[in-house]
């Protein structure tokens, strides 16, 4: 390997982060003084999330490490054992593999645990979506992996200035847009897939005719507010109920409290009738955008209510405090977790129709941003390191 080639380690860690990184993934593998590193662990490993390390291998990107590193359990203090395995173990792969940067997506445990591990080493950090506000841990998480990396590449021009704010120097803190708005571009221009996803992905429940006009929900557990996590989810379940409309749920990803969105699901499955409903645990991101750009409404506490819809237009019901604070678009309306004014909302959203599309988050190009940025920045902040 030449001198000059910048040896680049991505760590992903959860469903999302995937969809988050990818496009930069592809940049980073296409350009001439970058050699892509791949490390994938946490629940991106694990069968009960949908096993996101088998949708990174189908589009040809093969991990240069595993790391397992989730303590069974889903509340407080499994995830902080997590991460503090999460530490031990990338510190290992990540002396094994010595990249030149470390690329850190976003505000889970798993992500500081990545630039713990890479700073205590004096490896530069390249933290994604740094600077913005969201609700409970995650916006502390989000700011101290920016504290601890050494370029910034941020979705927009206000996640800058709150990064600058932190003290951070401006000449790291750049402006790509959020890489997972390139693959909401490119399904946009590539147009409907004819797939069934009944039939490419399994699941549960009741199938149907997928071509438009469905609710699709999302809803994950607030991890200062785990405890909750059952009688949030109920409110859900019975305006999901009450609107009868055809649905595609996902399944919790692994915060503190997922056992109890999840014990809320299947209870009632097991009870009450749920026609027109159907479970997924994960979809490869291209195919979740198509059918996310198939529906009437986003319902939940998604970031893609935020992010991606409001690329696509689509009418979101934004459910609690998980993304308070964070800077949307039109395109959403927030609600209490209170069924009856969960049904109004959903209703409102689907007279409404389709929002303009929003820039907000990017133009669909963030990808070969950052993977120029990695290029002409490493050297530069690895000197700085070291020097």
């Amino acid at each position: 390997m030449s001198a000059d080639v910048r040896r680049v380690c991505v760590v992903i860690t959860a469903r999302p982060s995937y969809a988050r990184v990818k496009s930069v993934m592809e940049a980073i593998r296409l350009h001439p003084d970058l050699e892509l590193q791949l490390v994938v662990g946490a629940s991106a490993l694990l069968e009960r999330y949908g096993p996101v390390v088998d949708v990174i291998r189908a589009d040809g990107f093969e991990p240069d490490a595993v790391v397992y590193m989730v303590v069974e359990g889903e509340n407080l203090v499994t995830t902080a054992k997590s991460t503090g395995m999460g530490v031990v173990e990338l510190a290992t792969i990540f002396d094994n593999l010595k990249p030149d940067i470390v690329v850190s997506v976003a505000d889970r445990y798993e992500t500081i645990a990545t630039a713990i591990s890479a700073s205590y080493l004096n490896i530069p950090v390249a933290h994604l979506q740094g600077g913005e506000v969201t609700g409970s841990i995650d916006e502390k998480v989000r700011h101290a992996v920016t504290k601890l990396s050494n370029l910034h590449l941020v979705s927009n021009e206000s996640a800058r200035e709150r990064v600058i704010r932190m003290g951070e120097d401006p000449s790291t803190v750049f402006v790509t847009g959020c890489p997972s708005i390139d693959l909401v571009a490119r399904v946009l221009e590539d147009g409907q897939e004819d797939f069934d996803p009944f039939a490419r992905y399994g699941g549960v429940g009741s199938p149907f005719e997928a071509d438009s006009g469905y609710l699709v929900v999302m809803q994950h557990p607030v991890t200062t507010e785990y405890e909750r996590a059952l009688d949030e989810i109920r409110e859900t379940l019975e305006a999901v109920a009450a609107l009868g409309m055809r649905t595609f749920w996902f399944w919790p990803n692994v915060d503190a409290g997922s056992d109890g969105i999840s014990k809320g699901i299947r209870h009632f499955r097991e009870t009450r009738e749920m026609p027109g409903t159907y479970f997924f645990k994960n979809l490869a991101p291209e195919d979740f955008l198509r059918l996310l750009d198939g529906a009437s409404c986003l319902v939940g506490n998604s970031s893609v209510g935020i992010r991606e819809s409001a690329y696509l237009g689509l009418p979101v019901v934004n459910i609690g405090t998980r993304q308070m604070g964070r800077d949307r678009a039109e395109n959403v309306v927030d609600v209490d977790h209170d069924r009856g004014r969960i049904v109004e909302a959903v209703r409102g959203q689907v007279d409404h129709g389709r929002y303009g599309r929003s820039e907000l988050y990017g133009d669909g190009r963030a990808g070969s941003r950052s993977a120029d940025l990695l290029a002409t920045e490493a050297l530069r902040v690895e000197k700085r390191i070291t020097y």
